[in-house]
């Protein structure tokens, strides 16, 4: 249990102390998956594709969210408690690998996808299961008994360890064990001020507004507002998708559950997110700040808004262009050196085994050498495409 403990340790103490290294384990953040216009009005959360959901089935039983980089199992390990679920993840044994773990908070809710509901999740990817909640690594900040969780239906919450049947409750907390392809990163801050009354997030690479607007607004009155706000010097201000709100929650506090070191005027309430419920389109996402959970409420009520950028309409753009270009792999088989085409352009790329373990990992290239490397079955990873490429080596 020593390497779990370590690296729970490492992950869920460090964002409490300003400019404290922080661990980044998933590489982007990805879009919630949500493809269908609810309004005519601009800004909702369908308007943007930034970092689109894609994962790559492996034949061992694990998936590769090709966004984030980290590799998940794909059956969940089944209900169980919460202190059962931690040694599950210690000791599993998988696709032969051991270093897996239980997800944090954030990594937990980076697969849901919100176009659907219970379960808000790729069921092509992931296969029904009884779950009604997934346990994550984290803990409420003031109460060990209450451990975070996602849900069925698309949200994440603090809940009490005893709700789980095998604890003695009437709910389904089930475990999905993650691990780390690559070695996770280590940054200086989780955020940086930027001199201009913005924030950037160091671990998402988005764009906050340091003070946001203290009166709340309607859903539809949030995407308006949004749309025509100039601040710092930019104009591509938008509301927050769920995830991308979401990823400012600190499990580690609360009341509010933002660091208020970078975020002053932030408060303890209810926050518009741009992300629609998917069976009461009458509804959206919202953060609540009080501990963090992530629900809804009619988009008619007014909420309270804070505005984020970068990554917006222009990498929207690259993003498009980039997933229209028919991308080829020369020669294939490959007998050593293979060359990605169009080779005007310059890739960063992983090639996993057979079994999803990572061989090589290599950045604005388009030839990559296999030539050290034993003859079998490949997977070429190319973040930021669409696409998982199979790769035979003779």
């Amino acid at each position: 249990m020593k390497k779990l403990f370590l690296y729970v340790v490492m992950l869920l103490v460090a964002p409490v102390i300003t400019a404290q290294p922080v661990l980044k384990t998933m590489k982007r953040l990805p879009d919630t998956g949500e493809n269908t216009s609810y309004t005519s009005t601009f800004g909702e959360d369908n308007d943007y594709t930034i970092n689109a959901p894609f994962f790559s089935i492996l034949p061992s039983g694990v998936v590769v969210d090709t966004v984030t980089g980290l590799m998940w199992q794909q059956v969940d390990g089944g209900e169980m408690t919460i202190d059962k679920a931690l040694v599950y993840c210690d000791t599993l044994s998988l696709a032969g690998f051991t270093n897996w773990r239980l997800p944090s908070a954030h990594e937990a809710f980076s697969i849901l996808n919100h176009q659907y509901a219970n379960p808000s999740l790729l069921t092509s990817v992931f296969p029904v299961s009884a779950a009604e909640y997934w346990w994550s690594a984290d803990r409420q900040y003031n109460d060990t008994n209450k451990i975070w969780a996602t849900n069925a239906g698309g949200g994440i919450g603090n809940h009490l360890r005893t709700e789980t049947i095998s604890a003695g409750g009437t709910k389904k907390f089930h475990v999905r064990a993650v691990r780390d392809i690559a070695t996770p990163s280590i940054i200086a801050s989780a955020f940086t001020y930027n001199g201009n009354q913005t924030i950037t997030d160091n671990l998402t690479q988005l764009m906050w507004q340091k003070n946001p607007r203290q009166d709340s607004m309607t859903w539809e009155d949030a995407l308006q507002y949004a749309d025509t706000f100039q601040f710092a010097g930019y104009a591509d201000w938008r509301l927050p998708n769920i995830k991308e709100l979401e990823s400012l929650n600190d499990e580690k506090r609360g009341n509010p559950s933002i660091n208020k070191t970078f975020f002053p005027t932030i408060i303890t309430g209810k926050y518009f997110s741009s992300t629609t419920l998917p069976n009461q389109t009458t509804k959206a996402w919202y953060l609540d700040t009080q501990f963090g959970i992530t629900t809804y409420q009619f988009k008619t009520v007014k909420l309270n808004v804070i505005l984020v950028r970068g990554d917006g309409s222009l990498t929207t753009v690259v993003n498009d262009i980039k997933n229209k270009v028919e991308i080829q792999l020369v020669p294939n088989p490959v007998y050593s050196v293979f060359e990605l085409l169009p080779s005007s352009n310059l890739y960063d790329v992983q090639v996993l085994s057979a079994s999803g373990s990572l061989v090589l990992e290599a950045k604005q290239v388009h030839t990559i050498d296999l030539s050290n490397y034993a003859s079998g079955l490949y997977y070429v990873l190319l973040p930021g495409y669409k696409q998982t490429i199979k790769l035979i080596k003779e």
